[in-house]
């Protein structure tokens, strides 16, 4: 389902593609937001003002085997969430990315309620479908396509599983 975003949004998305807007945001927004989610219990986080889902994605890590916790732009499609690995059009793929190839289980928290989910990696006209998605979304995931040069972005599909990870 392709989302209607106001126009205060579009102007917010259009400033928040800026190069170094996003090199800040890539610094400093999963901590902000991780901050704000804890102190508000899940109810607020600054994602959600450029019109963005957030989901809280705990993953084991691919190299240490430790949980990680991050908040995450979350897109929903029926029970799935749909993960786009821009890191705000960086060289490289985001940690989470490689956590999740390694090691598919994970756990997905939204408005109070985790539960177990497995991560694959969408491929062809199910990539690009999901790829339109978030561009109703988020106007900047074009932007951070055309940065990221010859990296091409992973989308990842979480759909819901039986086994809490690590249990």
């Amino acid at each position: 389902m392709l989302k209607k975003v106001p126009s205060w949004q579009r102007l917010l998305q259009r400033f928040l593609t800026l190069r170094p807007v996003s090199a800040l945001m890539a610094r400093i927004l999963h901590r902000a937001d991780g901050l704000l989610l804890r102190l508000t219990r899940g109810r607020l986080d600054f994602t959600r003002a450029a019109g963005l889902p957030v989901i809280e994605l705990t993953t084991t890590g691919a190299r240490s085997g430790l949980r990680r916790t991050l908040p995450l732009a979350g897109l929903p499609d029926g029970a799935n969430y749909v993960l786009i690995a821009s890191n705000f059009g960086g060289a490289r793929h985001p940690a989470w990315y490689h956590n999740l190839k390694a090691n598919p289980e994970c756990e997905v928290s939204r408005n109070g309620v985790t539960a177990p989910y497995v991560a694959r990696e969408a491929e062809g006209a199910e990539r690009e479908r999901y790829w339109r998605l978030a561009l109703s979304y988020y106007l900047g995931y074009e932007a951070y396509r055309r940065r990221a040069g010859v990296r091409r972005i992973p989308v990842m599909v979480l759909e819901p599983g039986s086994t809490p990870p690590g249990r």
